[in-house]
């Protein structure tokens, strides 16, 4: 929740206790029940009306799906098993071929532009 563990959480509690006083308390936390249901009806809503308007490809989209981030880590996850897709099948090609008695394919040599 926002990176705040239970220490900060109290600390905010009493902080909030000395500011706006006990009798106060109970009056803020209902206004911030109500905020935050109203937040996440905004964002449902927002929600379902981008996955109307893109149609029916998109209706598993999550607003989550949106995050840079997370798109980021997506595609870098997907590149990385593609490649490790592509290292074990060029390994089992290589141990056919061992089993086979055939000689294994040669790989490229290396080649650095720079040390010209």
């Amino acid at each position: 929740m926002f990176g705040i563990g239970l220490q900060e959480l109290f600390f905010i509690a009493i902080l909030a206790v000395i500011v706006f006083g006990p009798e106060r308390m109970p009056e803020l936390a209902r206004q911030v029940a109500r905020f935050l249901h109203m937040a996440r009806g905004y964002a449902r809503r927002a929600q379902s009306e981008l996955r109307s308007e893109l149609g029916p490809e998109y209706a598993d989209l999550t607003l989550r799906d949106l995050d840079p981030r997370q798109a980021i880590r997506r595609h870098v996850r997907e590149a990385l098993a593609e490649l490790d897709m592509e290292e074990r099948e060029s390994t089992m090609r290589a141990a056919e071929a061992a089993a086979l008695g055939e000689a294994t394919p040669a790989l490229p040599t290396p080649y650095d532009t720079e040390a010209t």
